[in-house]
């Protein structure tokens, strides 16, 4: 079985759809990798929002920017799968759900990731390219990396 996705703006989320989501994104990246950072960061009321329900809870996540409102194309962020969860590849599934959504919702032409270093060959398998030289964020190596839709 694979989850089932759920695209809401923030004003359309239900208060437990709120709390789970932030409380995986807290389990992972503050968490998990041992980074203390300010999550709730004051952009998710503007931001759209993929849930990937599965058993009535979420377990993947990721947030959705129209261009120029996080970097100058259309952006996904907070891109996240419960540990638990890891070995089902739901990932892939949560990409192709935030890039459709991102056409569909902003009918953009390229997006632009800020991608954990880790995570490269996992976004280029979906057509993201590297761009420009890898940063520090929040003490973890990132690249910024974007795909452009055919």
């Amino acid at each position: 079985m694979k989850p089932t996705f759920k695209i809401k703006r923030f004003n359309e989320l239900s208060l437990s759809e709120l709390y789970e989501s932030l409380q995986l994104r807290s389990e992972v990246f503050v968490v998990e990798q041992n980074c203390v950072y300010q999550d709730v960061d004051g952009k998710d009321t503007k931001a759209i929002h993929v849930l990937g329900m599965f058993n009535n809870t979420v377990v993947a996540y990721a947030r959705l920017f129209a261009p120029g409102d996080y970097f100058e194309n259309a952006s996904i962020g907070r891109v996240v799968i419960s540990e638990k969860y890891r070995d089902r590849k739901w990932g892939h599934d949560l990409i192709k759900e935030s890039l459709q959504a991102i056409k569909t919702h902003y009918n953009a032409k390229e997006v632009t990731i800020s991608a954990q270093l880790y995570l490269k060959k996992f976004y280029e398998s979906h057509g993201f390219i590297q761009q420009g030289e890898g940063y520090l964020e929040d003490g973890i190596p990132h690249i910024e990396m974007n795909v452009s839709f055919v």
